[in-house]
């Protein structure tokens, strides 16, 4: 499950390997609300949590003003050597990565007030900002949250950084430091985990590509959990990796149970899911337990099926 700030101790790395080999399970993981996100760049030092940090005071404005409409504020910085901070206005990126076609845009403003986050909420591209073609990669080096960010994160980082040049950036807390190297590939928000660099390098190819790759992929950020699960089971039930080729139709749950009816090209599947914990030893001292989910059933769908199990 994904770790929002009060579930996230700050500094230490003392979470179990297996968190950080891929040998734990780390699907339906990705941050459930994140559907539209501001990255402001920013090349001072990042305080543990982001509203501490020594930003200009109308960036903490701004700041603010994202987190009161549900927009995902993010300090971004460039891997290596960073240029002095300079009154050149203040640089986002700004993404909406929900729906069927989400969008990634940049702009530079002398005043951060005049970026309309409004728009940006309602799947428009805020006034002043250009769109970006490319996709764009962040990478979790927040040191002072979590020293495993650090420790495994800018290595990835700056891996990345070589092989693509111009399109890596090293971002402040994703959520799941437990689950460092953290990636996550804009404007689509699909998070991947425990990340390697062979690992980083194949996810972000296949994403240039419009595709996901299903090893160490925590799911699409603005869904929730559970239909991050049903999603992954359907594409390693098909073999269907193209980005926007599994989708939630409907949904319903009762409990713990979540049942999800997911179309797949032309087909549609009955996913149901629930939640399982694993338990991650390695000694009494830093045993662990995560949440994650089990596959109770996934059944192709006929159409006469699909009616009787027509979900509102």
């Amino acid at each position: 499950m994904s770790q929002d700030a009060s579930e996230t101790p700050p500094n230490g790395c003392a979470h179990p390997p297996q968190l950080h080999t891929g040998e734990a399970p780390i699907l339906a993981s990705a941050s459930s609300k994140a559907r539209t996100w501001l990255l402001i760049e920013h090349n001072g030092p990042w305080a543990s949590h982001l509203p501490d940090s020594l930003l200009p005071e109308k960036v903490h404005a701004l700041v603010e003003r994202a987190t009161g409409l549900g927009v995902r504020p993010q300090l971004i910085r460039r891997t290596g050597r960073r240029p002095r901070a300079e009154d050149q206005g203040t640089h986002v990126l700004v993404a909406y990565a929900a729906g069927d076609a989400p969008w990634l845009a940049e702009g530079v403003f002398a005043d951060p007030d005049d970026l309309d986050l409004d728009a940006l909420v309602h799947g428009v591209v805020p006034e002043s900002c250009i769109l970006v073609s490319e996709p764009v990669f962040l990478v979790c080096t927040h040191a002072k949250r979590n020293a495993c960010c650090a420790r495994i994160g800018l290595p990835l980082a700056r891996l990345l950084s070589r092989e693509l040049p111009g399109k890596v950036w090293e971002t402040s807390h994703v959520g799941g430091d437990r689950y460092a190297a953290n990636l996550v590939c804009l404007p689509h928000g699909l998070y991947y985990g425990s990340m390697s660099g062979a690992a980083a390098l194949a996810a972000a190819d296949a994403y240039r590509h419009g595709e996901v790759v299903l090893d160490r992929f925590r799911g699409r950020a603005g869904i929730p959990e559970p239909l991050q699960a049903a999603e992954h089971f359907v594409r390693e039930h098909t073999g269907e990796l193209s980005v926007g080729g599994v989708a939630v139709e409907s949904s319903r749950s009762d409990g713990d149970v979540t049942e999800a009816i997911m179309r797949c090209g032309g087909v549609r599947f009955r996913v149901v899911v629930e939640p399982a914990v694993f338990s991650a030893p390695c000694g009494m001292a830093c045993a662990e337990s995560i949440k994650t989910y089990r596959l109770v059933s996934l059944d192709r769908l006929t159409p006469v099926r699909y009616a009787s199990h027509a979900l509102t």
